[in-house]
């Protein structure tokens, strides 16, 4: 097979040398070669200790870009003249998550992906065309992930406005970056060798979902996980007058009915464990088709699925020109769920504050209402609750969606995918504002006392279940005739129970009984609740 044609050949020149791509590369790329290599705790880290991507150092290349998005001279304007309140109002609460599911994010891990695959055909034996790489060529390559900002993107796209093509602006991008190394210089037809376009693109959106939400996500999700344990254990005594079907009720603790979210978000965040984000990179049609031609004596198969994991995600051999989404839709239907049940948290959190069962403290200067002074609003959990319906609805079409594409492929998919960032940014956005909603309350034990003292009748359940026990006839419904549409008193449950034939020793359990004190095993479910929760096993996608 002769060598891979020059960089400099006619047409690739012509288009290099065009006006609209004369952009001078960074000296920091160039330069490349003097820097030590640094080991990333992401996809970035490239070489022979890359394959190894166990996280250990932060995500630098994240924080980075998010100061430079910071230092935009005409931020302002752009949040202001932004169509998505997730760019504009709330930029400063989603920042986090921009460099991954952002059109920068996109293009940083396309570059990723195309680097990692030219080193990898550079240790397969029979691509003699692509020897391996000397140690200052794979620092060279190491850098230009490294190091890629906000600034190398523009350049990818100043390519697209000619390609208009995404994936072909990276492969170009990199042979005009690449063409002042020598070594390089003399590959550059292999990046993109063999690959569809999708080849590229799915790997790189399970990149970003892989780091987004294990770096992003999670961490805000134990946080409000953690923040309701708080609650559970730190009100695990306080008895609280329980509703059903809006009604008075048996009595529980507060502690208690914050034990039972923390238990549910919990639960959930175990089975994410169990996705398992998967990657393709069998060519146009999952058959790797052109690399048997031109390569027949390698075993394709396994020679990709080496390469997909190295990147730190799971293989899938049996796709069309698409990896067919399965995982993202299970990823997203446990998104689902968990926003379904913190939903129920916000929307009780909101009634107890109605009920004046939590005070919220104020905040000096902020304003409740524009005409009632007096007004402190739970706004924190009322916009947690608006964010995660927008946030569901997205992420059920995205799970209903992507799994569908027509025979070997259609382009639907790929316009879907581009908001991914969107329906988890406004799950981001809920999340904290239950933190902040959360953060704000103080328990009123007072108006507590007050609804359990007026509802001397929920003593009428434990009242007929002892009599139940020593054999008195008809207990239930002589509870009934007493406390149903009637007005029960202390007095009145007193003199019921002291004209019952009971023994004395339950008789006298039965008359210390208070509203305040029929909570049952309450308190000790809500202090045991740290026993049940599992945050550092759970939450996270391996």
């Amino acid at each position: 097979m002769s060598a891979p044609p020059s960089l400099k050949s006619p047409a690739t020149a012509a288009f290099l040398a065009s006006p609209r791509l004369a952009v001078a590369p960074r000296a920091a790329v160039l330069g490349a070669t003097a820097q030590p290599p640094r080991r990333l705790s992401c996809s970035a880290a490239v070489g022979a200790e890359a394959r190894d991507l166990e996280m250990s150092a932060p995500l630098d290349w994240a924080a980075r870009s998010v100061g430079e998005l910071e230092q935009a001279t005409d931020l302002d304007t752009f949040c202001m003249m932004a169509l998505s309140p997730l760019d504009g109002r709330y930029f400063r609460f989603i920042k986090d998550l921009m460099p991954f599911f952002s059109e920068f994010g996109l293009i940083r891990y396309r570059v990723l992906v195309e680097v990692r695959w030219l080193l990898k055909l550079s240790q397969i034996p029979e691509v003699k065309e692509v020897p391996p790489f000397s140690e200052e060529a794979q620092l060279f390559l190491d850098a230009i992930i490294q190091d890629f900002s906000i600034n190398d993107a523009k350049e990818v796209k100043q390519i697209e406005k000619i390609t208009n093509h995404d994936v072909k602006a990276v492969e170009y991008y990199l042979k005009q970056k690449c063409s002042s190394n020598p070594e390089v210089a003399k590959v550059l037809e292999f990046f993109h060798f063999g690959c569809t376009s999708e080849d590229i693109n799915n790997l790189s959106h399970a990149l970003a979902l892989k780091e987004g939400v294990n770096t992003i996500m999670f961490p805000v999700m134990i946080d409000v996980c953690s923040a309701i344990c708080s609650l559970a254990t730190e009100n695990a005594h306080v008895p609280l007058l329980s509703k059903t079907h809006g009604q008075p009720a048996s009595p529980t603790t507060l502690g208690k009915e914050m034990a039972n979210f923390a238990a549910r978000l919990s639960d959930i965040g175990k089975s994410f464990s169990e996705v398992k984000i998967l990657g393709k990179f069998a060519g146009a049609v999952g058959n790797y088709n052109a690399d048997v031609v031109a390569y027949p004596e390698i075993d394709w198969p396994k020679m990709t699925e080496e390469f997909v994991r190295s990147l730190g995600l799971e293989f899938n051999p049996y796709v069309t020109q698409i990896e067919p989404h399965d995982y993202i839709s299970k990823l997203f239907n446990l998104f689902v769920q968990f926003n379904i049940v913190l939903t129920d948290f916000d929307r009780d959190m909101w009634s107890y504050i109605s009920a004046g069962y939590f005070k919220q403290i104020p905040k000096a200067g902020e304003v409740g209402s524009s005409t009632m002074p007096h007004k402190i609003n739970p706004i924190n959990f009322e916009n947690s609750e608006g964010n995660l319906s927008v946030s569901n609805g997205l992420l059920c079409t995205l799970s209903m969606k992507l799994p569908i594409s027509r025979l070997q492929r259609d382009l639907t998919d790929s316009t879907v995918l581009r908001n991914l960032g969107v329906g988890l940014g406004h799950s981001l956005l809920a999340y904290k504002a239950t933190m902040q909603g959360i953060k704000k309350l103080e328990v009123n034990k007072v108006r507590l006392d007050e609804d359990l003292e007026q509802t001397w009748e929920v003593l009428a359940e434990p009242i007929q279940t002892v009599m139940r026990r020593y054999g008195i006839p008809e207990p239930y419904e002589k509870l009934k005739e007493m406390t149903r549409g009637q007005a029960v008193t202390k007095d009145s449950i007193r003199k019921f129970i002291e004209g019952l034939d009971l023994p004395e020793d339950a008789q006298s359990s039965l008359l210390k009984l208070t509203p305040h004190s029929y909570t049952g095993e309450a308190e000790n479910l809500a202090a045991n609740i740290w026993n049940v929760v599992d945050l550092k096993s759970g939450f996270k996608i391996k």
